[in-house]
């Protein structure tokens, strides 16, 4: 049954990029990106990875969805149709996912036992965490204590471009005003 279910989300996860690739419609594209999203979090959720489909749920269908809206609201709702070739790109692009399915082939199979974080790692943690942290949840402990300040760095980047990009599209919005002014 959770082969079923992932393959599902897998194959409307696949669905929804040629979707987003094919349209030209970018509201239709920004709110497909937050259903490529939330697909992506389900995907984690089936994996266990509850802390990470958390934060691509937030972050991929939340905040980028918003900021996604925000510059739309400021340019057209339409992409213009391209001149050249794509050709490039697309070869760029197949090239750096070949080198990226290269690069993953000596990894160790999703959940084996024998790979070096359940032999190294993993049983450190599952054996600390309880006497030093008194956390049930393992994964929330060591992001909150362990990890914390990796956590509290992670949160201080996400702030800080979302504040950047806030900046970025009301110096856009100002200048628009002005120069609507001055004619």
């Amino acid at each position: 049954m959770e082969l079923t279910i992932t393959l599902l989300l897998f194959f409307a996860l696949v669905t929804t990029a040629v979707a987003i690739a094919l349209l030209r419609n970018l509201f239709a594209v920004v709110m497909l990106s937050g259903v490529a999203s939330l697909l992506a979090a389900l995907l984690f959720i089936v994996m266990d990875a509850v802390d990470v489909a958390f934060t691509e749920a937030a972050v991929g269908a939340g905040i980028s969805s918003v900021l996604m809206l925000s510059t739309i609201a400021l340019t057209a709702r339409h992409e213009k149709i391209p001149t050249r070739s794509s050709l490039v790109p697309l070869a760029i692009v197949s090239l750096t996912g070949m080198v990226l399915i290269y690069g993953t082939l000596d990894m160790p199979n999703f959940g084996s036992a024998d790979a070096p974080v359940q032999t190294h790692v993993g049983p450190e943690y599952i054996q600390r965490t309880p006497k030093e942290i008194h956390v049930p949840n393992i994964v929330t402990g060591v992001l909150a204590s362990y990890r914390g300040y990796d956590t509290l760095g992670e949160v201080t980047v996400v702030f800080t471009a979302g504040l950047g990009v806030i900046l970025l599209l009301g110096g856009i919005g100002r200048r628009r005003r002005r120069g609507k002014g001055q004619s």
